[in-house]
């Protein structure tokens, strides 16, 4: 299939370059919400991204390659918040099993249970 673009007209930026990016930076802060926010956010950027790509692959010529820039960095980033919010999880399942639910207001009991000497 041939693309007949006129590649004297100005370049457009990749729809949704901007908003990949965003959630991606957002995917970063968002870990420490509990890791939900994060990981949301995250797989939003991503299905996003790999969208927009093929996109820009399927006629390069037509997009700026600063938006192309933008989706990777953006991609780089959600994985990244990706990544941190799977092992905020981890960590709050671990802390969860561990202390258990009704101790974790008692700081006495966490202390306890995890082996820490009360300061």
């Amino acid at each position: 299939m041939e693309n007949y673009y006129d590649y004297n007209a100005p370049k457009i930026d990749v729809p949704n370059s901007t908003v990949i990016l965003f959630l991606g930076i957002v995917s970063i802060v968002g870990c420490c919400c509990f890791g939900l926010l994060g990981a949301i956010c995250a797989i939003i950027a991503l299905v996003l991204a790999k969208s927009a790509t093929d996109l820009y692959v399927s006629d390069p010529g037509r997009y700026t390659e600063s938006s192309y820039k933008n989706i990777n960095t953006g991609k780089i980033c959600a994985w990244i918040g990706l990544i941190l919010s799977a092992l905020f999880i981890i960590r709050l399942i671990f802390v969860i099993t561990t202390i258990g639910l009704s101790n974790l207001s008692d700081p006495d009991t966490i202390f306890e249970r995890l082996g820490i000497p009360m300061p």
